[in-house]
């Protein structure tokens, strides 16, 4: 059972993140400017040569020097990237392997890229995903410290009312 005080914070918690999410969303987003930013300055001044010779070829066919948001490896960017279940226990872990893998990406950048003008605002954006972490455990744990501790990983709290009662 769902204790008041749970709801409260939760209550609180969820008042924070409506009113922040526009935040949240536009930092989000303003990492991909960052990042586009950054793809532009370097591509901008490609010769056809240096085009050919970098394996930039397949993409400039494609999109020339614009930003497309493409995965490494040639995906495109898709809102299949984006999860959400309804589940706070399920939403949170999969906010958390996000920022995970997003920090692991720079960490790969920056393990790549000798630039100073790429390493820096890469710095700053793979430290935006370590506090976005915390921030999301900070959350779990809150949430874990107020449900069931018998069930919160068997159920969604907000539709298995009777889950791990007895009968």
């Amino acid at each position: 059972m769902l204790r008041p005080a749970f709801l409260t914070a939760v209550s609180h918690v969820c008042l924070i993140w409506i009113i922040s999410e526009h935040n949240v969303g536009t930092e989000e987003l303003a990492h991909v400017e960052m990042i586009s930013a950054i793809l532009y300055q370097l591509t901008k001044d490609l010769t056809i040569d240096e085009i050919k010779s970098s394996g930039f070829d397949t993409y400039f066919v494609d999109h020339t020097t614009g930003i497309y948001p493409i995965a490494a490896s040639g995906a495109p960017f898709t809102a299949t990237y984006f999860q959400s279940k309804g589940d706070i226990i399920t939403d949170i872990h999969e906010d958390m392997a996000a920022e995970q893998k997003a920090r692991t990406t720079y960490d790969n950048i920056l393990r790549l890229a000798d630039d100073p003008d790429v390493r820096d605002p890469i710095k700053f954006l793979r430290q935006r995903e370590i506090v976005h972490y915390q921030r999301f455990g900070e959350a779990l744990r809150i949430t874990q410290d107020n449900l069931n501790s018998k069930n919160f990983y068997a159920c969604n709290p907000v539709f298995d009312k009777n889950c791990g009662k007895r009968r």
